[in-house]
C-alpha cells in the first residue's frame, strides 16, 4: 500500500491526482423512474439476492473500485415537497436494507468495495458500528458506509421520538431551515465520531484465544469510549472486535457548504454534484478548508463527482433513448432531472467528461446508471475500456481492501497509541 500523505509543498488533496477512482451507484432498477419498464429490467427480482449479486458481479468484472447501495427510511418519491401526496402506482416502491444486501453480496465477491447507505438521523451509532464492522469481516476488509441525514417529518413519524418542522424548498433559506440543516450535519459528524471510536474500542490484538490458559481476550485492550455530546452519550466498548480495515471507509454525499464541511472534517470519501468542470475547483476548495480546519491536512479525503448517465452508441441514440424513457414515465413527466449532472451521450463522451473532472482535481466519479442493467453494462463494457485506453484507470485490482483500493493507509488505534 502506497503512502498517500501530501508533501509539505502541496495543499491537502493535491496528492490525489493518481489513477482515477470509479464508483457505481446502484438503486432499484436504475435512476430513471421508468427504468423498471425496460425490456432487460428485472423488477420481479428486485427483492432477491441474485439480482443484486449479478449487478455487483458486472461491476467487479470491470474492476470498479466500489459500489454504493441506496437506502432510505421512507418510500421512494418524486415529490419531495409533498411526499404524502405522491400516490403514483407506476413507480418502483419499496427496497431492501442496504447494509444487509451488502452483507449478502460480500461472500460472492472478492475485490470490489461495498458501501451501503445508512440514515443516521434516526438510528443509533452503536448498532450501525457493529453492522458495518460485521460487513468488514464478511467481506474481508471491503466495507464502507455512506451516512445520510433525514431531518424530515415523514421519517420522524416512523419512530415517534423526534419532531421536525415541515419545510418546503422555498423555506430552505430561512433561519429556521438553516439551523435545522446545520444541526443535522453536526449530529452526523458526532455520529461518525462515535462510529470511529467504537471501531477502535478493541485493540487489534485484544483477542488472545489461548485455550491452554483459558484467556480469550485481554480485557485491558478493550476500551470505554466515553463519548458525551449534544446528541449521543455512548460508553462503549463495541461488542465486535476491531474491523479488518481498522476503520471501514466513511462516505457522504454533499451538495452545498454545510455538507461539504461534513465531508472535510469527518469522512474518507465525498460524493459531490458539479454541473460543469468549472464547478469542481470551488467545491474542492470548500472541502479542503473544512479538512484543514479539522486538523486533517495529512489525511486523504477523496472526492468523486456524481453523474447520472444515459448512454448510447451515438449521441442521437442516447437522446432518443432518454426521450423514450421520459415518454414511458407518463404524460405529466417533465423530463429527467437530478441533483447530479445528467449526461446523455456516448461512452467516449462520458470518458471525456470524466477525464476533464479528474484533471480539475476530483479523485474520480460515481456513475448513476439510468437503467439497470443497460447503462451499467455500457459503463463496464465501453466506458471502462475507454478510460483504460487513455491510461486513467487500472487494469487489475491492486489491493485486498477498500482502503487499499483508495490508497488509504490502515489507521492506528487511537486507544492503543495512548495506552
Amino acid at each position: 500500500m502506497t503512502d498517500s500523505s501530501p508533501s509539505p509543498d502541496r495543499p491537502a488533496g493535491e496528492h490525489l491526482r493518481e489513477r482515477l477512482r470509479l464508483a457505481v451507484a446502484l438503486d432499484g432498477t436504475g435512476w430513471h423512474p421508468a427504468s423498471w419498464r425496460e425490456p432487460d429490467a428485472r423488477p420481479a427480482e428486485l427483492l432477491t439476492p441474485r439480482y443484486w449479486a449479478d449487478l455487483v458481479a458486472e461491476a467487479e468484472a470491470a474492476l470498479v473500485d466500489l459500489v454504493t447501495i441506496e437506502d432510505s427510511l421512507s418510500l421512494q418519491t418524486e415529490d419531495r415537497r409533498s411526499p404524502t401526496r405522491d400516490r403514483r402506482t407506476d413507480r418502483v416502491r419499496g427496497r431492501l436494507d442496504a447494509v444487509l444486501v451488502a452483507s449478502r453480496i460480500a461472500p460472492l465477491t472478492r475485490h470490489i468495495g461495498l458501501v451501503p447507505t445508512a440514515v443516521v438521523t434516526h438510528t443509533e451509532p452503536f448498532h450501525l458500528s457493529k453492522a458495518i464492522a460485521t460487513l468488514d469481516y464478511v467481506s474481508g476488509g471491503r466495507a464502507g458506509v455512506r451516512v445520510q441525514v433525514a431531518p424530515w417529518p415523514r421519517e420522524a413519524a416512523l419512530f415517534g421520538r423526534r419532531d421536525f418542522p415541515a419545510l418546503s424548498y422555498d423555506d430552505l433559506a430561512t433561519p429556521e431551515a438553516q439551523q435545522l440543516i446545520r444541526d443535522s450535519f453536526d449530529e452526523a459528524a458526532d455520529y461518525v465520531e462515535v462510529l470511529r471510536r467504537l471501531w477502535d474500542s478493541w485493540e487489534d490484538d485484544a483477542e488472545i484465544r489461548d485455550v491452554a490458559t483459558g484467556r480469550f481476550i485481554d480485557r485491558d485492550k478493550l476500551h470505554y469510549i466515553d463519548f458525551q455530546g449534544r446528541w449521543f452519550s455512548v460508553k462503549g466498548p463495541s461488542i465486535t472486535p476491531r474491523p479488518p480495515q481498522g476503520q471501514p471507509v466513511v462516505a457522504a454525499l454533499a451538495h452545498r457548504s454545510v455538507p461539504f464541511e461534513l465531508v472535510g472534517r469527518s469522512t474518507d470519501l465525498g460524493f459531490v454534484t458539479p454541473q460543469a468542470t468549472e464547478d469542481v475547483a470551488p467545491i474542492l476548495a470548500e472541502i479542503r478548508r473544512a479538512q484543514r480546519a479539522a486538523g486533517r491536512d495529512a489525511e486523504t479525503v477523496h472526492v468523486l463527482g456524481d453523474v447520472l448517465v444515459v448512454l448510447g452508441e451515438t449521441e442521437q441514440a442516447a437522446r432518443d433513448r432518454l426521450a423514450r424513457l421520459d415518454e414511458a414515465a407518463g404524460p405529466d413527466f417533465a423530463g429527467l432531472t437530478s441533483d447530479a449532472l445528467v449526461f446523455t451521450g456516448t461512452p467516449a463522451g462520458l470518458a471525456d467528461l470524466v477525464a476533464d473532472w479528474h484533471a480539475a482535481g476530483l479523485s474520480g466519479v460515481r456513475l448513476r446508471p439510468a437503467v439497470l442493467p443497460d447503462d451499467l453494462q455500457q459503463i463496464t463494457r465501453a466506458v471502462v475500456p475507454e478510460l483504460q485506453r487513455r491510461g486513467l484507470f487500472h487494469d487489475s485490482y491492486e489491493a485486498e481492501t477498500l482502503r487499499g483500493l483508495l490508497g488509504l493507509t490502515r489507521p492506528a488505534n487511537r486507544y492503543a497509541a495512548t495506552a
